[in-house]
């Protein structure tokens, strides 16, 4: 089937149709069609959706989410992948259905709450994490669920991302095993397998919206696979960059997929340029208003914002994990608004990346991994890539294009991506790294009560399905059996399972259970904790991102760790430190000199980092600090509790100490509450002594600031004096 079809002719409730008519809808897609005649709207049933990228899956899950809506009134639940993506189609939910009464809501965040809000929810965009989290906190409205959308999965065979999503779906159905569950999925070869895991009825189509051709480039000429050869202009001679520079003189826009972040910024800045003569007047003055708004996306511009706003102004990006979500943010709204002509990202972050360009170019098919060396890319994430090429209602035809380094490259490319299918998608669950954190859960949240009952729920995952019971069996013995000994559970003569109050507060903290037992062991230490120590504590735990080591950071390192040696929490095995332990020291330095009120600028110089990756560090250091005070609160440790808890403060912000009481005001970060306390303000009570007119004289503050800073001194105080009367 390849035609569009009326509305109409496939739907006939009236209340759905003027749905459909008030966002627009009037055709519909044939893989929108072919889940209508397999019964989407008149069965029950499980769906898995495998169609390509913008071939209308999305509606699909839409309609069974409105027939929730208006027939029974049901909870719906959309699970995605990714924060931004999550933020995506809240987005979209929100401004397409909230004038049908519809509530949309977004839940990412804080993984140490029930979140009970969300009861009022009728559709929830969420990722698989928080998912996971909210089912640990026993969430009682989760019971009300009709629905669960399942966007990405494919994403089952992720190894980081894969386990809780596999783990979720089991858990919801083995709760509710009437839940309904809409999986959509990129083409691949065994949706089948998946589908008779979830008991679901199967919808594969191969149409896209815009027609697609690949083809793989090499020495000044494109052959694509439906027998067209391109030759391109090498106006740069950067292979690459003309054949972006080739689409963008036809009308066009491209993405360009490299392996590292440095190549990102260099092929940017190299497109720049050569972009610079294409923009009209009011293409640049448009541009530079963008390029502004990037370096105020940061209260502390870095040498990476000023080189990405430098892009943007001459039409060009770089986009790759060490920028600011709102800088990305940014980078993605201007590119869909045909602002940016040329973006240059990772092919690490290629599945989080939503935009469409009517050329697709694959640079670097290969990546360096950890412990592995060079490997060529997946197939699946090449035809993931290729899938963004041709952007509806803007283009007729979608390209992508590999390129090739020499003759033998151009046939292993077309072997192995053109002509090769993706691979299968296999469960990723059977590892005890990953097994562990999801047993102590089905303890903890009493799901399993016995060996035998969590047996019975892991006989129900996908690994299960694909590979049977056997090994997951002997692994589940050995982790219950080690979150025994470390009194994360207690097993009765019986073989009663039971969470510990200690293994309790672990998977409520969503942490892993090894993160747990190093901060529960190190807390307990009698001696005295320093905040370096503290940092190293949270950055030795398997939950932390950690730096990576680069060949100039030995030396400063190696002379950190002999400093601090007999003060480390988590004393190392070897007399010589490992490259592990190096980086986990760079890490903390990292986290001391934010504390210490290092500007941003000279951390991300001085320790090769984006700005952020800086973010990440703070958040996910945030939150191990929070669970360490939580842990310490289980072993009646005050002391420690208010020591973490003033450091995780202290990390929040990026201050010293002296600071805390001033960037607890609204609207005051690190710079400002620097500037104040360095003009004499050094505390609320000064303020609240202080004229507006001498607040707004202190550097960043100004008038308006200086008039909500004193009226938020003076309603605490009102507060406080109400609070204390008799």
């Amino acid at each position: 089937m390849q035609s569009k079809r009326e509305v109409t002719a496939y739907i006939s409730s009236p209340r759905l149709l003027a749905a459909l008519a008030r966002i627009g809808i009037k055709e519909l897609y044939p893989p929108q069609i072919l889940a209508l005649e397999a019964g989407l709207l008149e069965s029950r049933e499980s769906f898995v959706v495998a169609a390509p990228t913008a071939s209308g899956k999305t509606l699909i899950a839409e309609l069974a989410a409105l027939q929730v809506f208006f027939e029974t009134g049901g909870k719906v639940l959309y699970l995605v992948p990714l924060r931004a993506l999550a933020r995506e189609k809240y987005t979209d939910f929100s401004r397409k259905y909230r004038n049908l009464g519809l509530r949309v809501m977004l839940s990412t965040g804080d993984y140490d709450s029930a979140a009970p809000w969300l009861h009022q929810a009728d559709l929830l965009v969420t990722t698989n994490e928080k998912l996971d989290s909210l089912i640990r906190h026993r969430a009682a409205w989760l019971n009300d669920l009709s629905l669960v959308v399942a966007d990405e999965i494919h994403l089952l065979g992720d190894p980081h991302r894969g386990p809780t999503l596999e783990v979720v779906l089991t858990r919801l159905r083995s709760l509710n095993p009437q839940l309904r569950v809409i999986a959509l999925s990129a083409t691949i070869p065994n949706a089948r397998e998946i589908a008779a895991w979830l008991g679901a009825r199967l919808v594969q189509s191969d149409w896209r919206p815009v027609p697609l051709r690949e083809g793989v480039y090499f020495n000044g000429a494109a052959i694509f696979n439906d027998g067209t050869v391109k030759w391109v202009p090498e106006a740069s001679r950067i292979e690459a960059l003309d054949l972006a520079l080739d689409t963008v003189r036809e009308g066009g826009q491209a993405v360009i997929f490299v392996s590292t972040r440095k190549s990102t910024e260099v092929a940017a800045l190299k497109a720049a340029r050569y972009l610079a003569h294409l923009l009209s007047e009011e293409e640049k003055t448009a541009l530079q208003a963008l390029s502004e708004q990037v370096l105020k996306a940061s209260p502390e511009p870095t040498r990476i914002c000023r080189r990405l706003a430098a892009c943007v102004s001459q039409g060009a990006a770089f986009h790759h994990a060490g920028l600011l979500s709102a800088q990305r943010a940014l980078v993605e709204d201007a590119f869909r608004a045909h602002q940016l002509k040329i973006i240059v990202a990772t092919t690490t972050l290629a599945m989080g990346l939503n935009l469409p360009s009517r050329r697709i170019i694959i640079r670097d098919w290969q990546r360096y991994e950890s412990g592995v060396g060079v490997k060529a890319l997946p197939a699946l994430e090449i035809k993931q890539m290729a899938g963004r090429a041709g952007r509806p209602g803007f283009d007729d035809i979608g390209e992508a294009v590999l390129i090739a380094r020499s003759k033998r490259d151009e046939n292993y490319l077309f072997e192995n991506y053109i002509r090769g299918k993706p691979e299968n998608i296999n469960s990723q669950l059977a590892r005890a790294s990953v097994l562990r954190t999801h047993i102590l859960a089905a303890i903890a949240g009493v799901f399993t009560r016995n060996l035998a009952e969590l047996k019975d729920f892991l006989k129900n995952t996908f690994f299960a399905h694909q590979r049977g019971t056997a090994h997951l069996d002997t692994l589940a013995e050995e982790i219950v059996r080690f979150l025994a000994d470390q009194e994360l559970i207690s097993v009765s003569e019986k073989g009663h399972l039971l969470a510990t109050r200690f293994g309790h507060r672990v998977s409520e903290l969503y942490i892993d259970p090894v993160t747990g037992i190093i901060l529960r062991n190190a807390l307990k230490q009698a001696k005295e904790k320093e905040t370096f120590a503290l940092l190293h504590l949270v950055a030795h735990t398997p939950d932390m991102m950690v730096l990576h080591l680069r060949r100039r950071d030995y030396g400063e390192m190696l002379e950190l760790f002999y400093r601090y040696l007999d003060k480390l929490l988590v004393p190392p095995d070897e007399k010589y430190p490992t490259d592990d332990l190096l980086s986990e020291l760079k890490t903390a330095a990292c986290l001391m000199q934010w504390i210490q009120e290092t500007p941003e600028d000279k951390i991300v110089g001085q320790f090769g980092i984006g700005p952020g990756d800086l973010r990440s560090l703070i958040e996910l250091a945030d939150w191990l600090l929070y669970a360490a005070a939580e842990i310490a609160k289980v072993f009646k440790l005050s002391e420690e509790v208010k020591n973490l808890s003033k450091l995780r403060l202290r990390v929040a912000f990026g201050v010293k100490e002296e600071l805390l009481e001033l960037v607890s005001l609204r609207g005051i970060g690190r710079v400002r509450a620097r500037n104040l306390y360095n003009a004499g303000f050094k505390s609320l009570k000064d303020i609240r002594e202080a004229t507006v007119t001498e607040l707004a004289q202190v550097p960043a503050i100004g008038r308006v600031i200086a008039e909500d800073i004193k009226n938020q001194v003076l309603q605490a105080g009102r507060l406080e004096t109400a609070l204390s009367l008799p």
